[in-house]
């Protein structure tokens, strides 16, 4: 706002000193001889130029004044009072462009420092520029102090006004960037204020966010239970030379945990299981939209592919901490091998009978996890598979259970020996004696996660 009324007050000007000018060059300077003509001509230019840019000067002066001085910092006292005022997300983003971006010309980049996720950025060159969320990065790490601080050209810390070109919040792992050049026409004490509505606005948010959470979960948590089981296959198909079973037990009645087969022909069959941080009813909503991105995916066969789609539906859903980690394969009966990928799943592995018993073969993590940091390298594995090999595929409820003396039950003997004593077992009967373990060795205590597992066993 204040650059349109600087450029239009340009304007102004410098059609009145063009007028002023062309009096001069064809009114007044043609009367005299050549000589005195080219002399006056440049005596002329020179007052005129010279007057034209002290008078730009003090009109954007007073424009400047007029805009951040006139009672006490309009602008950033407009900012703090509609932030006193805003509930939700879309409140403060409102009033980033209404009266920061709009009014004062400035520049906000809004960011979740614990993972370097921007909540917002104005669409300027310096907010957009990944280096500058490096460069912040950098500087001011998630364990940064709370509190009001000074930032100079080079985005990093001062302490005066008159040097500073912005200024940040941090409150609970949230930076709010401020990129304004007008920092020495404002008083300290306004941002004091500031930092105090903009702690208020992020506790007063999280409460409402809590309270309709909650009214949501009583209303509509059996509805979305029901929805959610429906996005899992209802019973197991029957798949030529493979032996297929499930299990599903949520903690509550909705779950992050989801898993699905897909028959892609007589020999090709891809299975997925996966895990989406958190409970409740934002994680069975990403639940819902990974099932939903991998059926309508037609090249199933290109692993890494099906992992960035995912990826890229949970970013678009912008629920800042979500994520989740998973296992996709391709099982082929015909090559007997099994492609896939690894998306930080901890407990996939293939139990397979060897000379002196079975033996277990770990499918290692190919890839980070999903949906909030930037993924790298997708890498496809591939692994043998032979006849009465069992492929185990769990969340990590399954792995992480503790007994009474807080060991996990990945870590024990007892896990891997019960794996390895139950393989020559159907899949049905292997998967319910690997249940059985978790809950017994929880004992009487409430579980602590979702149990999820999936078991495909190659026919002999």
């Amino acid at each position: 706002m204040i650059q349109s009324r600087k450029r239009l007050a340009k304007l102004a000007i410098d059609a009145l000193v063009g007028l002023v000018f062309s009096f001069f060059m064809f009114i007044i300077l043609p009367q005299f001889s050549f000589t005195g003509r080219f002399i006056s001509a440049a005596v002329v230019f020179f007052v005129v130029a010279t007057s034209s840019s002290l008078l730009v000067k003090e009109v954007w002066q007073r424009l400047e004044f007029q805009a951040f001085k006139v009672r006490d910092s309009r602008l950033m006292a407009t900012f703090i009072e509609r932030l006193r005022f805003s509930y939700t997300i879309e409140d403060l983003f409102e009033s980033i462009q209404t009266v920061l971006e709009h009014e004062a010309d400035a520049s906000v980049l809004y960011v979740n420092s614990e993972n370097s996720y921007v909540m917002y950025n104005s669409p300027t060159r310096i907010a957009t520029d990944p280096d500058t969320l490096e460069v912040l990065s950098r500087n001011f790490p998630a364990n940064w102090p709370e509190g009001f601080y000074l930032i100079d050209e080079e985005l990093g810390l001062v302490s005066d006004f008159y040097n500073a070109r912005g200024f940040f919040l941090v409150y609970d792992k949230l930076h709010f960037y401020v990129m304004c050049r007008y920092m020495k026409v404002f008083e300290k004490s306004i941002f004091d204020t500031m930092m105090y509505e903009f702690a208020n606005f992020q506790k007063r948010t999280r409460t409402i966010t809590q309270l309709t959470a909650i009214s949501e979960l009583s209303k509509e948590w059996d509805m979305v239970a029901q929805t959610q089981v429906s996005f899992l296959p209802q019973s197991m198909p029957n798949i030529p030379k493979l032996d297929i079973a499930a299990y599903f037990r949520p903690l509550v009645n909705v779950s992050g945990d989801f898993y699905d087969i897909i028959e892609l022909d007589k020999d090709r069959t891809f299975f997925l299981l996966g895990d989406v941080s958190g409970k409740g009813l934002a994680s069975a909503l990403i639940m819902g939209v990974i099932m939903n991105t991998v059926k309508i995916i037609e090249n199933k066969e290109d692993l890494p592919g099906v992992v960035r789609a995912i990826d890229t539906a949970i970013k678009s859903m912008r629920l800042q901490d979500k994520y989740a980690v998973l296992f996709i394969g391709i099982i082929d009966t015909r090559v007997m091998k099994i492609r896939y990928v690894n998306a930080s799943m901890a407990d996939p592995i293939i139990i397979t009978k060897a000379p002196g018993g079975y033996k277990i073969k770990p499918l290692q993590s190919t890839c980070s996890l999903v949906g909030i940091i930037d993924l790298d390298e997708v890498i496809q594995e591939e692994a043998p598979l032979y006849r009465g090999d069992v492929v185990l595929m769990a969340s990590d409820g399954v792995s992480e259970v503790m007994d009474e003396s807080g060991v996990e039950l990945g870590d024990t003997e007892l896990y891997l020996n019960t794996v390895k004593n139950c393989a020559h077992k159907s899949a049905k009967h292997f998967i319910n004696d690997i249940a059985d373990l978790v809950l017994e060795y929880n004992g009487d205590k409430k579980l602590r996660d979702d149990v999820t597992m999936l078991v495909a066993k190659i026919e002999e």
